[in-house]
């Protein structure tokens, strides 16, 4: 049986998904037709129901939740892993200063609409609507080239913006962490609803093993990581892999679930998503 599997060319994703599609891995009779794309593409398929499996943003679950179902295996949660709002002309005491007199002049580049680092942007910052969506890698030269004034950044970026003279105006991932004492959810494994519950259930099993396998043998997918990682140098796509993929990309377990939960609770009663009649869970 071949099912349709989206996923990001980020180091996390290949990663986790290496040994799945290569087969290093028992695949119990199933195969993958793979499509890599960034966050917010994939956010955009599931919300049209174009894959049997995908990657998506837990922020674009709340608006996909009627055709797909969470697996408890390949999500990326964490502490100290949130997205970051950095600059090339304000600090934290400057922009509190401009928010304060003209929230409305500040541009915003943004990884996409609904991806959990917008989300974590709208309970810090609700003033800052002045957005523009921008594909992740695009933000830091948006702030160079002052096409933008602040930019919220995801993934490998964090590692970079530094180097590029960029500041960091807040860490959300810890303000998330200070409000709700969770890990902060930035994206899940679903699969769609239509699927037997057999064939899902086999999914979420062969994606564990193959997080599994990948932490056994962590050097075995380098040159697929690597051909997707965008050049990076290969100590920021294991740093990048570490801070990413952890026990809660082989089983959300009870933490990951409640932080999954504390998300889309605290979206639905600010507003932010729409109510969800479904289980979200496999």
């Amino acid at each position: 049986m071949k099912l349709t599997l989206g996923f990001s060319p980020c180091p996390n994703d290949t990663f986790i998904f290496d040994a799945l599609i290569h087969h290093k891995i028992d695949t119990d009779g199933l195969t993958f037709e793979v499509t890599y794309d960034d966050v917010e593409t994939l956010n955009q398929k599931a919300m049209k129901g174009q894959l049997d499996i995908t990657k998506l943003s837990f922020h674009a679950f709340a608006y996909a939740a009627s055709q797909y179902a969470l697996l408890d295996a390949g999500s990326a949660l964490g502490f100290g892993v949130g997205p970051l709002l950095i600059s090339h002309k304000f600090d934290q005491e400057t922009l509190a200063e401009r928010i304060k007199s003209d929230p409305g002049s500040l541009r915003v580049g943004i990884p996409g609409k609904y991806t959990t680092a917008n989300f974590l942007l709208g309970i810090a910052y609700p003033e800052l609507q002045n957005k523009q969506e921008l594909v992740f890698s695009e933000i830091e030269t948006a702030l160079l080239e002052d096409q933008i004034d602040l930019g919220l950044i995801i993934h490998e970026n964090r590692f970079t913006y530094k180097d590029k003279g960029l500041t960091k105006i807040v860490d959300l991932g810890d303000y998330w962490e200070k409000l709700t004492a969770c890990a902060i959810p930035l994206g899940g494994i679903v699969i769609n609803r239509n699927l037997d519950r057999e064939v899902q259930l086999k999914v979420n099993r062969l994606i564990r093993e193959s997080v599994e396998y990948a932490f056994a043998h962590p050097k075995s997918g380098i040159d697929f990581i690597r051909e997707h990682a965008q050049a990076m140098d290969e100590a920021v796509m294991y740093k990048h892999i570490e801070l990413y993929v952890n026990k809660y990309s082989i089983n959300l377990g009870e933490e990951g679930r409640k932080a999954v939960d504390t998300l889309f609770n605290l979206a639905e009663e600010r507003n932010i998503i729409p109510a969800i009649q479904e289980n979200l869970y496999i």
